[in-house]
């Protein structure tokens, strides 16, 4: 006999047969109280706009993750110290630092790049990025990160999902998951990959883990297929695929009875309405024909180097233009700026494709008058070591490095936060774990990170688990 799909499992029964009364009367008393909070995300429409408890300085984000850790001593903090030790051992002063590859021994790498002041605060960026720092009041650089993990897919789970394990729902997530949707014919949450490989860790870093499956990110490309398996097939018209839909839908709908709590089902079930009005709007937005000469001079689209990531930086505007509410948009393969050798011409090759695109999407940002509800994050996994690795690159470092707020409420023009004489640790007092910089992101939107919860196995469960400050100096 087949078994009775529609039957709770065991843990449904007990939670909805032990709890079901307690729950009316406890919703009763806090609707009497005023204390129940009707904004809450729907089984049935889980992605229906909702408005954040607090009064939101952002709306939209942009998060531009530098897979493989870039160096912050090659791209925002500049070390003289470092650069006058040059070849030495490490000091004892320092302690002994342990790596991938058990304690380091090497010597330390002075870097090659030439640093300069820029904007009214004097913020100091290297030559790398000649056209980021034009930009240079709109920055509010953190010089204090550190996370948890030496390794790459671990600080991947950790900077997008809160912790080194996998399986927990990212930051993507979590922000669809308290501010729905803007857009119906869109996903609220869009992931624009590096086409040539997916960051270490892969597909989890923008998964939804425990949170209800509408909550995951979709991963879209460039070209007249953004999504792959989206297009209608032919010979089949809309009349047809409408009518195909309403009777899987309806036969779905059958099926979700007594099964409401069944996300994976309400997920898909969404996702077929989603994907026939995406068969249009996800195309249109794709589509950067109408799109000015300037503009796309703007993000680099006519230059060999940035054409590809300039794209991808344009759509990200067309995205948040459009209402999409979170798009993640990587910048190098699989390896990226994995700068283990010749970490001069890892970076180099990698700066060169990106600085003249992200400059492009704050200028453009701006001048559209989205910059000031759009939080644009420029950052990796973590950073490197200040100690060579064989003769000219460096190693992994969680120990200190460097991200960058703008727009969105930020107050630019800051540097806050500051690593050791030669920038292998954040300094005590003046650091900010990953928890904190996700506490400080979820603010800007509206949320007290310690209040937006899921949950799961009987635990209130949050990105930050149990940690995280936010930065207080970040907000304008």
């Amino acid at each position: 006999m087949m078994p009775d799909f529609s039957l709770p499992d065991r843990r449904q029964f007990l939670s909805r047969a032990g709890s079901g009364f307690g729950m009316v009367a406890l919703t009763t008393l806090l609707a009497e109280q005023g204390l129940l909070h009707a904004d809450e995300p729907s089984l049935t429409d889980p992605l229906a706009p909702r408005k954040p408890p607090k009064a939101a300085k952002a709306k939209n984000v942009i998060f531009l993750f530098m897979s493989g850790g870039p160096s912050h001593l090659e791209t925002f903090d500049p070390k003289p110290t470092l650069q006058r030790l040059h070849g030495q051992k490490l000091p004892d002063s320092f302690g002994a630092v342990k790596t991938r590859r058990g304690v380091d021994r090497n010597k330390l790498l002075a870097t090659k790049r030439t640093f300069r002041k820029y904007g009214q605060a004097g913020i100091d960026i290297s030559d790398l990025f000649p056209n980021i720092a034009k930009h240079a009041d709109e920055l509010c650089v953190l010089r204090g990160c550190r996370g948890d993990s030496v390794t790459h897919p671990e600080s991947v789970y950790q900077m997008n999902c809160g912790s080194i394990l996998m399986g927990r729902p990212c930051l993507g997530s979590w922000v669809t998951y308290g501010l729905g949707t803007e857009n119906r014919n869109m996903p609220a949450f869009v992931v624009l990959p590096d086409p040539g490989g997916w960051v270490k860790g892969g597909a989890p870093a923008w998964g939804n883990g425990y949170l209800p499956a509408a909550y995951q990110g979709t991963v879209m490309h460039g070209g007249s297929s953004p999504i792959l398996n989206l297009q209608t097939p032919k010979g089949i018209g809309d009349n047809q695929q409408r009518k195909t839909l309403d009777l899987i839908n309806k036969l779905n709908q059958e099926g979700l009875k007594g099964r409401e709590e069944d996300t994976e089902l309400t997920a898909r079930i969404a996702s077929y309405e989603l994907a026939f009005r995406m068969q249009s709007s996800a195309t249109e937005v794709v589509d950067t024909a109408k799109e000015s000469d300037a503009t796309k001079k703007l993000y680099g689209l006519d230059q060999k180097e940035t054409s590809e990531f300039g794209l991808r930086c344009l759509l990200a505007r067309r995205m948040v233009e459009r209402g999409v509410r979170f798009v993640q948009l990587y910048s190098g393969d699989t390896n990226g700026w994995d700068g283990h050798q010749d970490i001069e011409g890892n970076h180099g090759k990698l700066a060169k494709q990106s600085d003249l695109p992200i400059a492009g999407l704050l200028t453009d940002l701006k001048s559209r008058g989205l910059l000031a509800s759009t939080l644009v994050i420029w950052g990796g996994e973590f950073g490197r070591t200040p100690m060579s690795e064989g003769s000219d690159g460096r190693d992994h470092n969680p120990h200190g490095f460097t991200m960058w707020f703008a727009g969105g409420g930020v107050k630019g023009g800051q540097m806050i936060g500051a690593t050791d004489e030669v920038g292998l640790r954040a300094v005590e007092g003046k650091s900010a774990h990953v928890h904190d910089i996700h506490a400080t992101i979820l603010a800007l939107l509206g949320f007290d990170h310690r209040k937006l919860t899921y949950r799961h196995n009987s635990r209130n469960e949050r990105l930050t688990d149990v940690f995280g400050e936010e930065i207080e100096e970040v907000f304008a």
